[in-house]
């Protein structure tokens, strides 16, 4: 069994994913205390707040790092500071844990814009000091709609091993459930997720076609609407009504966490206006147990890894 600390856990989208293939989380970190709320009534366990105020020597040892560092520094939807951002300056908590306590695989997660902040040079920083610790990485941009899951959601994904190990990310399905199955009846709806019948009319007049039943209408930063048949990405910080079913509500809080992969008994225990930025702010849990499952694998294994070269060859053949 794999020790594993969740670093920046949120709900523990990361942990959810990773205990599926039989890990053991040991320490668990979280500041935002909506979030511990919610991680404590799901797993018994309040997560440690700021990881600024622990020492690395004093976090149990451990066999994985898991960690989705804040992603706001280099997202679109926030101001994409980067590192001159303080949230951005959290990645290196997660080298000096790395560095302290030598575990012998790590898993981190962040927005798809981290490879491309700063013409690049953000990524290749975290890289470059990543390797020089020792670890051997791949990285990944993963669509969470390539995995079964109704929302459009590109994140990156970067994995590392102390030893130059065989590691594959999982290959997509190129298809995704119904996004029936991730809503709520209709009926059960209150009537506070109802927009106006204003807000309504002026979707109405700028989608385009006639959407089917169900779609999720997506207003874009020009006002362009799209009816779908998934979700654009949740965000935390988004507009409310960015995100309308069938172009009349908002989507409820089980409909968010249900977006996000979480498991049906995954317990609500915040209200609407915390669920909303805490499941904008999470992972998609299938991606993650897709990962994992060949991340162990890959550690059970540890089967030299394929060169560039053996790769093309068998590729062509």
């Amino acid at each position: 069994m794999y020790r594993t600390i969740d670093l920046f856990a949120g709900i523990g989208g990361i942990r959810l994913g990773f205990e599926a293939h039989g890990c053991k989380t040991v320490f668990s970190s979280e500041w935002d205390k909506h979030a511990q709320k919610m991680y404590e009534d799901n797993f018994g366990e309040k997560p440690f707040g700021d990881i600024n105020l622990i020492k690395p020597e004093d976090i149990p040892d451990h066999d994985i790092l898991l960690a989705g560092f804040p992603c706001q520094p280099f997202s679109i939807a926030g101001k994409g500071l980067g590192f001159a951002d303080t949230r951005g300056t959290l990645f290196f908590n997660i080298e000096e844990i790395l560095s302290v306590k030598k575990p012998y695989a790590f898993f981190l997660e962040n927005v798809k814009r981290l490879t491309t902040h700063d013409n690049g040079n953000t990524f290749r920083i975290i890289t470059e000091k990543l390797k020089n610790l020792g670890y051997f990485i791949h990285y990944k941009v993963l669509n969470s709609l390539d995995y079964g899951i109704p929302q459009k959601r590109e994140r990156i994904y970067i994995v590392g091993f102390k030893e130059d190990i065989h590691f594959e990310f999982p290959k997509p399905i190129n298809w995704y459930r119904p996004l029936s199955e991730f809503l709520e009846e209709e009926a059960t709806i209150d009537k506070s997720y109802y927009v106006t019948d204003y807000i309504r009319e002026k979707r109405l007049k700028h989608v385009k076609g006639n959407p089917q039943r169900p779609t999720i209408w997506h207003e874009n930063i020009g006002g362009n609407i799209s009816a779908l048949p998934f979700s654009c990405a949740l965000r935390a910080g988004g507009s409310y009504n960015y995100l309308l079913v069938n172009g009349e509500r908002r989507l409820t809080s089980r409909e968010m966490l249900n977006l996000q992969g979480f498991p049906k008994d995954f317990k609500i225990t915040l209200p609407y206006t915390q669920v909303r930025k805490i499941a904008g702010n999470s992972v998609t849990v299938p991606v993650i147990e897709a990962i994992a499952k060949n991340f162990i694998q890959s550690l059970e294994n540890k089967r030299p890894a394929i060169k560039t070269e053996q790769l093309e060859l068998i590729e062509a053949i």
